[in-house]
């Protein structure tokens, strides 16, 4: 692997850290400490997560234009600015407002990541995306660990947590990332190029994958969300809910030795590889919805993790492997704002069916909603069955 991959990952994990601090917490946060409603807390989930997804696309529309340098410190120097108001005021609604703006800045983060890994180890494929995703997953098993065990103190400190954590990051990337913005930017921006590709085949096949993304996306943040919440009402303690999501994280990573000898047998087909890990979803949310323990909560957590193992680094893959040239930063901008988007509505749409029904509703509709996943990410790749690239020549300034 090479040097400059390494440096995305350890970044990448130092920043998930920071952040895995506060926001498996934020529902709890916004209920117990704040008094709101699972509703309006899923409302303010939305609005952080909509953030997400303008800072996603004007991200990676920035990595294409500027190179993945600029971007990533615009994007720090942002979510910066809203940690450190975070820390000084973090009642109702300033809670509300530096939420939104740190969605925001880590929302123009991302794209930029996985753009740099896919340029920087082209020939690495699938794992220069699964090395991102796995340092991503240490950051959330070691900030999720302690962000229990801090809040269980003061939620005062996990502010703090968060924001000397992102500080770091910040360093990491001003002294670490120069030189690799110097791989990327050669591919940077189409628009010093005299055509443009009009590849509708390749961007509609993006947007049918992504649009089962997004429904497993709605079903994951639940356990961020509402599970969250439901774990607290059936006497299941933060620290126990933390443990849930240390589970989470140190699996992807123990795992990968295994994980990379069963990958193998889908290096060809990674459609397929998606497919299974949706019904292994679909397995774990069956596992939750007859839960009470903290153990069976647990076992429902492993089996998620063995699902999204197979698809969340599967997904960047494909687009990294459908973007034309000079447009890596936008599709994954796509793949990210789709996530994200999952993460805006997953909490309104679970709270508001908790709200009114019961979490038994909600188990039933998610399991609809992955089955609906399935059936699309089993049609994703028909369109390229009739890919055209159709060059067309841009007037000379």
């Amino acid at each position: 692997m090479p040097k400059s991959l390494w440096l995305l990952a350890i970044g990448m994990m130092v920043n998930v850290t920071g952040s895995s601090f506060l926001w498996p917490l934020n529902t709890i946060y916004l209920h117990e400490h704040l008094g709101k409603s699972l509703s309006v807390a899923g409302l303010v989930l939305m609005i952080n997560a909509g953030a997400s997804v303008a800072g996603n696309l004007i991200g990676g529309s920035l990595f294409d234009k500027l190179g993945g340098y600029r971007s990533i410190l615009l994007g720090i120097m942002i979510t910066l600015t809203a940690l450190i108001g975070m820390n000084l005021w973090h009642g109702w609604p300033y809670y509300v407002v530096f939420l939104t703006i740190i969605g925001f800045g880590s929302g123009i983060v991302f794209p930029s990541m996985y753009a740099m890994a896919g340029s920087v180890w082209p020939e690495g494929g699938r794992k220069a995306f699964n090395s991102v995703y796995v340092a991503q997953n240490i950051g959330v098993a070691v900030g999720a660990a302690l962000g229990g065990l801090v809040a269980s103190f003061s939620f005062n400190y996990i502010f703090l947590a968060n924001l000397l954590m992102y500080l770091a990051f910040f360093l990491i990337a001003l002294f670490g990332y120069r030189h690799i913005s110097a791989d990327s930017t050669g591919q940077a921006s189409i628009l010093s190029e005299k055509k443009v590709i009009r590849n509708k085949s390749k961007l509609t096949a993006l947007l049918i994958l992504c649009a089962a993304y997004l429904l497993c996306w709605v079903g994951y943040v639940q356990w961020q969300s509402t599970i969250a919440t439901y774990t607290q009402e059936i006497n299941i303690s933060l620290k126990q809910y933390s443990l849930l999501w240390t589970i989470n994280g140190a699996l992807i990573v123990l795992a990968q030795p295994l994980l990379g000898k069963v990958i193998k047998r889908f290096e060809d087909n990674l459609k397929l590889q998606i497919m299974i890990g949706i019904v292994i979803f679909m397995i774990s949310f069956g596992v939750a919805s007859v839960s009470g323990q903290f153990q069976w909560f647990a076992v429902s957590m492993i089996i998620l993790t063995v699902g999204e193992m197979l698809i969340w680094p599967a997904v960047p893959t494909i687009a990294n492997s459908l973007a034309p040239k000079g447009r890596e930063g936008f599709y994954q901008g796509i793949v990210n704002s789709t996530a994200t988007g999952g993460r805006m509505i997953g909490p309104l749409i679970g709270g508001v069916l908790v709200d009114l029904f019961s979490m038994q509703v909600l188990f039933m509709t998610l399991i609809g909603f992955f089955i609906l996943s399935l059936s699309l990410a089993s049609l994703y790749d028909r369109p390229l069955k009739k890919e055209k690239e159709v060059p067309v020549s841009l007037p000379v300034q």
